[in-house]
């Protein structure tokens, strides 16, 4: 059985700065700003076989929003949202749609989970990709960054599905698990240790499947 988020927001990474604990500590924090979500759906398990709310963050031109999605806003008398996304949660309580969702749900010391696009990085080679050794760097080594040899001879004749090679590097979902959260100021939510992606990129916080 699939584990179930007890609660999440969608929101937007800073950037990395440092700030001091109480007793003197320096911790490496990432800024997230978190919400605020508009509920735009609520799933039930009665009705939709799960519990989640459906969260919108941000405002989108109507003239760049389709019919059907702003038909589907309008249903609900509320704006279209930049980025619409489900988050699944325990129990939805009496939420409904127009309720706000705020960084205020997390606390510090809790621990989350945080999904965002790592930085993409271009075609890449095995070196940096993969993290290969390479061969020798003198001069006479002729075999410094080559793949070398990927497959056998006469049998089986190919290369293997999956073998680890050059190709792009980067721009993929990533998600760090078990973050602790050192302190939540406004709408904004600073976690323990580094997020994937650039600065300004969406970001989902829920709170960690592994967490105690």
């Amino acid at each position: 059985m699939a584990s179930v988020t007890k609660k999440g927001i969608l929101g937007h990474k800073i950037r990395m700065t440092q700030i001091f604990s109480p007793d003197g500590m320096l911790v490496p924090v990432t800024v997230l700003e978190a919400g605020p979500c508009t509920v735009v759906e609520v799933r039930t398990q009665a009705r939709d076989g799960y519990n989640a709310l459906q969260l919108g963050l941000g405002k989108k031109k109507r003239k760049r929003t389709t019919k059907p999605v702003a038909g589907y806003f309008a249903k609900r008398s509320l704006e279209p949202a930049a980025w619409l996304k489900e988050i699944r949660v325990e129990d939805v309580g009496e939420a409904k749609a127009g309720d706000t969702v705020e960084a205020a749900i997390f606390k510090a010391g809790d621990k989350v989970d945080v999904t965002g696009t790592s930085k993409g990085r271009g075609f890449a080679g095995g070196v940096k990709r993969h993290g290969w050794k390479g061969g020798g760097a003198s001069h006479g080594s002729m075999f410094h960054r080559a793949p070398g040899s990927i497959g056998a001879s006469a049998y089986p004749s190919r290369v293997f599905k999956g073998k680890r090679l050059s190709g792009h590097m980067g721009d993929r979902r990533v998600t760090v698990q078990n973050l602790e959260v050192v302190e939540v100021r406004g709408s904004h939510i600073l976690v323990k240790g580094a997020v994937p992606g650039a600065p300004n990129t969406p970001v989902t916080i829920r709170s960690s499947v592994k967490a105690e």
